[in-house]
């Protein structure tokens, strides 16, 4: 790390369908071995597929999932005199997305289904109902947070 200056953030592009960057950063981590256009390939039909089930806009079906899945409270270890306690802390922007988009993927991809587009298609209508795995992990890391609230004062 430079001593100098902090590195800079620089935002995804928008995506060349939809023009969303929210599309485009899932997609990049949906990726695996650099094949970004199958990538897209899975997230487009996964979308379109939303389109026809709901008759609403998949891309706000999309982003409404995303926005129900982000965590606002998580806990980290804190070691403090020999005993690691779970301590409550806010979870930063980027990081909530980032949980999000990797909670929706990994539970999207346990699921039973036939191809990955459907699996994912389902995940983002479950999530945007407020049910399903993904969902589920949010409520659990609240869970545990809210349990472990009283070592709060752990937090620096």
């Amino acid at each position: 790390m430079s001593r100098r200056t902090s590195s800079q953030k620089h935002a995804p592009i928008p995506d060349h369908r939809y023009g969303d960057r929210l599309v485009t950063q899932f997609i990049s981590y949906l990726m695996e071995s650099g094949k970004r256009s199958t990538a897209e390939r899975l997230v487009y039909s996964a979308i379109d597929s939303l389109e026809k089930k709901s008759g609403q806009s998949g891309v706000e079906i999309f982003q409404k999932a995303v926005n129900n899945v982000k965590p606002v409270i998580e806990v980290k270890s804190r070691r403090v005199g020999g005993a690691t306690y779970q301590v409550p802390v806010e979870v930063r922007p980027d990081r909530r997305t980032a949980l999000a988009i990797r909670w929706l993927i990994s539970y999207s991809a346990s699921r039973s289904g036939k191809s990955m587009a459907e699996k994912l298609a389902a995940e983002f209508m479950a999530a945007a109902n407020n049910e399903g795995a993904s969902v589920k992990k949010k409520e659990d890391t609240h869970k545990m947070a809210e349990a472990n609230k009283a070592f709060a004062h752990f937090r620096w």
